[in-house]
């Protein structure tokens, strides 16, 4: 059905954001969702097939010659892939809703030729156990021409379309809570059904067409394809041979393979498994993160899922997501539909009556084409280490969304995609993923006001918290995006989210008694990671947390132009602070309590209460010293180390960094979930980046001091680094850096300008190159 081209693997396919041609936006397609069914006496419309499925599509259009362009537009629900002359060119759609399901335009001319031309997509629809974060109405595929001379690919009764017969779900059974799609069982023997002619669904319908709300409605895609690269195994750790670098394994007949493989690090990827021979031979391919160790409950362990270091092997056993293959003597190459989660594969293989040939194994990376443009030279060894396996989860953790962790769950978290942003912008100088996700959160609002706690999703969560972290991440683009304007109409939902809190104001401001889940960090003493609440309802972390995000909220609104509504959320800053102030402050331990009892405190309340700017003398140095405090996971670090930078704290970075070190020694690849690595449900949690942050916002000091990071402010902490360089990207360049004791370089970009803070002096910047002498 297709031949990959290496081309294609290591670019992907060219994608084209245009205007849609407004005969496109505000008038029905001449093409047609189209879909499966079995015999023509069945009567289909938009309600279509929702029960698992695979299907292709297929459709030839002749051609008097190679055209230079030929603009499509593509879809399909659940997923597709699409393939001209045999070569794959896109896969999608980018996840999104009914209300904006995406299409993908691209230029297929590249794969076109004079003659007769194949244009066939590869359509699936898991059901029932489809993925979470996959919203769907029905089984179904559309491509439409931009190009009326080109009408002939529009999807229509004309398309024929197959079934495979063979393929069925694979339940997955983990640990802990899964819901990232099943396996593929694969019974080579059963194949195709024939092909038949496509049925219609009616035309495809953007909102501006749309009379009824039924069905997708068509929305340009916002994001390029994902990154597609081959890539090959590092070793195989059990088992003999050579498979994994193209050199076949003959399995005879009766008698089995076991072979434990290691790709080195964790990698989201297509595996490709090619083979032939070996009729009713069993092949079985279980993905893994990491192998389970042998070890009994205790009394200090909550349970038995414990991982242990994730280099070794011996001693352990498989659990982990598996596709299972039943040959039928042909030639096959098996390559999995969705892309699957790995650092470990196990290979086997249980042959019958006839000899199995395992000719080759390999796999093909995705994911957002992030590219890293910041950069750090110091002499300490360390600190690449950090980077590099801190973007390695960025970027497994960044497919079409932002995804918590891309082996368990897949879906696009407010707490998560806040720091996964920043690590775009600061590391990768791309705000793309971003504005998708704040356009994703503004959608999911409920009708309270608040944002869903994920999204997309069709299994609705709150956690109003995340709401609140919401805001800041408006306010994150405010300071770090090129384009402020885009967030523009993102301003009646923020003042939905507060309106929602409002109402849960008792009378002296504070909060009390929010519904939904309070999550705020993974403390093991704190039940569902809720930070303790008082008897009378109330929450330091939650006021805290409320306090700074009405300070985000009145900057956002002056900044647009709206002075009463900032004046409004100011007012309630300047009412809360000495309430928060007589409530909370515990003058015997020099802390905020968690309640007002004074019960219980956490490094959370306590950073909270210092970025909320509340009166913190000697909090910052309790912050780390008093252990009797909830510590901070390596999610809600991030806070903990901004609020210790803004304490004057940040000198001490490089001695923070621990939970970071330990996952290193514990031979993770990407950072763990929690703290508790060995553990740990998921080994790839993209909030536990944050370090790609702030190694350049807090060592380097390169941070915004206006918004679209007009101006900077650029206070380095170099701790006892001496020499230091670096890049920091930049929506105007990139913003250059050179420490040296006694003086330093900066070169800002466009029209930049700002100050250097050292030793608690200015010194001004203008944009370009900016030489200064500094007292040691």
């Amino acid at each position: 059905m297709k031949k990959i081209l290496l081309f294609l693997l290591l670019v992907g396919p060219a994608v084209y954001t245009q205007n849609l041609k407004p005969e496109l936006w505000n008038k029905p397609w001449k093409a047609s969702w189209i879909t499966y069914a079995e015999n023509s006496a069945n009567a289909y419309n938009l309600v279509g097939l929702k029960d698992y499925g695979v299907y292709r599509f297929q459709h030839k259009v002749p051609l008097l010659a190679k055209p230079e362009k030929c603009i499509i537009h593509v879809s399909g629900d659940n997923r597709y892939k699409l393939y001209v002359n045999g070569t794959w060119v896109s896969a999608g759609p980018a996840r999104g809703d009914l209300y904006f399901w995406n299409f993908e335009t691209l230029d297929i001319a590249p794969y076109l030729k004079a003659g007769v031309n194949t244009v066939e997509a590869l359509v699936w629809n898991e059901g029932k156990g489809k993925s979470e974060a996959q919203i769907s109405y029905a089984t179904g595929f559309i491509l439409q021409s931009d190009e009326e001379a080109f009408d002939a690919f529009n999807t229509n009764v004309r398309w024929e379309v197959a079934k495979n017969i063979g393929v069925s779900p694979l339940a997955v059974r983990v640990p802990g809570y899964y819901v990232a799609g099943a396996g593929e069982l694969q019974d080579y023997a059963k194949g195709w059904s024939p092909f038949i002619g496509a049925k219609s669904l009616g035309p495809g319908l953007t909102k501006g067409a749309s009379i009824d709300a039924r069905g997708w409605m068509l929305y340009p895609s916002a994001i390029p394809c994902m990154e597609m690269k081959e890539q090959r195994f590092a070793a195989i750790r059990k088992g003999e041979g050579d498979l994994i670098h193209g050199k076949s394994l003959v399995v005879p007949a009766n008698s089995s393979v076991d072979l434990w493989i290691d790709q080195g690090v964790l990698t989201n990827a297509y595996p490709q498994l090619k083979f032939s021979g070996g009729k009713d031979a069993k092949i079985g391919l279980t993905y893994a993160e990491g192998l389970y160790e042998k070890k009994a409950l205790s009394t200090t362990t909550k349970n038995g899922n414990h991982k242990g270091n994730r280099n070794e092997i011996d001693n352990k056993y498989w659990l982990g997501r598996k596709d299972s293959l039943i040959a039928d003597g042909a030639d096959h190459t098996f390559e999995s539909m969705t892309y699957r989660t790995f650092r470990y594969v196990r290979l086997t293989v249980k042959t019958e009556a006839e000899a199995l040939t395992l000719q080759d194994f390999k796999s093909v990376f995705t994911g957002f084409p992030f590219q890293a443009k910041a950069s750090l030279k110091t002499d300490n060894p360390l600190i690449p280490q950090l980077l590099d396996v801190g973007f390695r989860t960025a970027r497994l953790c960044a497919m079409e969304t932002y995804m918590d962790c891309p082996y368990y769950e897949q879906l696009q978290y407010i707490g998560d995609a806040r720091i996964q942003a920043l690590v775009s912008l600061y590391y990768a100088g791309d705000e793309r993923l971003m504005r998708q996700a704040l356009d994703h959160m503004d959608h999911s609002r409920i009708a309270e006001g608040i944002t869903l706690s994920r999204y997309p999703t069709d299994l609705h969560q709150q956690i109003p918290t995340f709401s609140l972290w919401y805001i800041g991440m408006l306010h994150d683009y405010l300071r770090y995006g090129k384009d402020p304007s885009f967030l523009k109409n993102k301003l009646a939902g923020m003042r939905g989210i507060l309106d929602y809190f409002a109402r849960f104001e008792g009378a002296d401001g504070t909060l009390q008694n929010i519904p939904y889940w309070t999550f705020s960090d993974w403390v093991n003493a704190w039940p569902r990671g809720i930070a303790p609440v008082g008897p009378s309802g109330r929450s330091a972390v939650i006021d805290f947390q409320y306090m700074w995000v009405l300070q985000n909220a009145a900057e956002l609104e002056r900044h647009f132009g709206y002075p009463e509504m900032a004046a409004k959320y100011e007012a309630k800053v300047k009412a809360l602070k000495p309430v928060l102030s007589a409530l909370y402050w515990d003058a015997g331990r020099g802390l905020y309590a968690d309640t007002e009892v004074h019960d219980k405190f956490s490094q959370h309340a306590n950073s909270l209460a210092i970025l909320a700017g509340m009166p913190a003398a000697g909090v910052a140095d309790k912050l780390l010293a008093d252990k009797n405090m909830a510590q901070a996971t390596i999610y809600f670090k991030y806070y903990l180390h901004l609020a210790l930078a803004k304490a004057g704290k940040g000198n001490d970075y490089l001695k923070w960094l621990s939970i970071w070190k330990e996952n290193i020694d514990m031979g993770l690849t990407t950072w763990a979930e929690t703290s508790d690595i060995s553990t740990s449900r998921s080994d790839c949690h993209a909030w536990g980046s944050s370090p790609n942050i702030e190694f350049f916002r807090i060592v380097l000091g390169v941070d915004s001091d206006a918004p679209a990071f007009a101006k900077v402010k650029i206070e380095p902490q170099l701790g006892e680094l001496k020499e230091v360089e670096g890049v920091v990207p930049h929506p105007q360049g990139e913003i250059q850096v050179q420490y040296k004791p006694g003086s330093a370089s900066i070169t800002l970009p466009g029209t930049v300008s700002g100050n250097f803070v050292w030793q608690g002096k200015k010194y001004p910047l203008k944009a370009g190159i900016n030489n200064l002498t500094i007292p040691r």
